[in-house]
């Protein structure tokens, strides 16, 4: 029976979904070969090629908004958008970065999901050979960025590459070769291992002896502080967790999960939406991060999916997801700002290089448009 909460809920949902489409449907005039940069200046995302480890976002919320709709308005500027993507491959443009799995998840995997094509799954499979050339075996991890012949660069991962493993994981599933998820597992466990402290934070970025494999320590790139917990990097973790454990069975990932999201539903202040660090709450002045939230409505939503609603959390995992997209659609959306071309205000990329630092953040957009995806219909994932 549907109750008045009900109706509420998609009411609201409906007209955030009728927002971002048509927010989507109005940029790709601006962004047709072109993408949103990471970040945006003054709400207003200015084009750029297709260089940056973001670019994807924007191809995710065009294939979102083909699935919300059920139309073909959008396929054009996806074929133009693939066509890019399949470039940046053959060309290997900007891809010194564990980001590959963010880059084709959202284009090759999303357009295999939605459409079926091969030449996609083939883009796919192709991409995630590239970035298994980032793994070191001594070290068991898939290093995070820059040339790797650089003694600067070699032996750290970051959080975020939990986000990166799916594409390896769908190689494995589409050729049958396992070397591609047993890349992917050893990298998730050493992610659970090191980079998750016993007080269920995390580190941002940890490093590794990749001649011995040794461990030799975790600090933060973006976060406050190196013993902080920065606020995207907990909501990645909820979320990568999540999908290694979709993808090898391995409870101990759910259980992480679990315990990191724990964590950030118990430090989020009194309007859900998180500060740029945990270690931040109602006033302290400080940033709000937008894009932390959406992310995390999405992993949790993925948690609570493979929970049984027999265990006391899985509720309180749904309830808190809609509190913070009710959050986020309330007061956090560019619909009273018909200047800008986001869609949620209040995300900081960097706080500490003071880039994109209370602006609309792509990845932000995308996993808000996502988590409606999610709570409005049954959605198979690009990830």
């Amino acid at each position: 029976m549907e109750t008045s909460y009900d109706v509420q809920l998609s009411q609201w949902v409906a007209e955030q979904i009728d927002f971002t489409v048509n927010q989507v449907r109005k940029n790709t005039k601006t962004f047709d070969t072109l993408v949103p940069p990471a970040a945006s200046e003054q709400l207003v995302y200015r084009p750029e090629a297709n260089h940056d480890w973001t670019a994807s976002f924007w191809t995710g919320m065009l294939f979102l908004s083909k699935e919300l709709t059920g139309s073909t308005e959008f396929d054009e500027t996806i074929e133009k958008q693939l066509h890019s993507f399949q470039e940046r491959l053959d060309q290997r443009i900007g891809l010194e970065t564990h980001d590959i799995g963010f880059l084709y998840s959202l284009t090759a995997i999303a357009d295999y999901r939605v459409n079926g094509r091969e030449s996609s799954k083939k883009l796919a499979i192709a991409a995630a050979d590239l970035l298994m050339a980032r793994y070191s075996p001594k070290a068991q991890i898939i290093q995070a960025w820059g040339n790797l012949d650089d003694p600067q660069q070699r032996g750290r991962i970051i959080i975020d590459c939990l986000m990166n493993l799916p594409l390896l994981y769908f190689a494995s599933q589409m050729t049958g070769n396992e070397s591609y998820k047993k890349a992917a597992y050893a990298h998730a466990k050493q992610t659970q291992k090191y980079i998750v402290r016993d007080n269920a934070t995390t580190y941002h970025t940890y490093y590794f002896d990749v001649e011995t494999g040794a461990a030799i320590g975790g600090n933060t790139q973006q976060g406050y502080a190196d013993d902080s917990c920065w606020a995207r990097g907990q909501a990645w973790g909820i979320y990568g967790f999540t999908l290694s454990y979709l993808y090898t069975g391995d409870t101990s990932f759910l259980k992480t999960a679990q315990d990191l999201a724990d964590y950030f539903i118990a430090e989020l202040p009194a309007d859900k939406v998180s500060y740029w660090d945990l270690v931040f709450n109602d006033g302290s002045q400080e940033e709000r991060d937008s894009s932390a939230a959406a992310i995390a409505v999405c992993g949790l939503l993925e948690l609570a999916k493979h929970l049984p609603i027999t265990q006391p959390n899985q509720a309180a995992y749904q309830e808190n997801a809609l509190a913070i997209l009710a959050s986020l659609a309330q007061n956090y959306t560019t619909i009273d700002h018909p200047e800008s071309n986001g869609l949620l205000m209040h995300g900081v990329y960097d706080k500490n290089s003071l880039k994109g630092v209370d602006e609309c953040m792509i990845w932000g957009d995308y996993y808000y448009m996502e988590a409606l995806m999610r709570v409005s219909q049954s959605w198979y994932s690009y990830w």
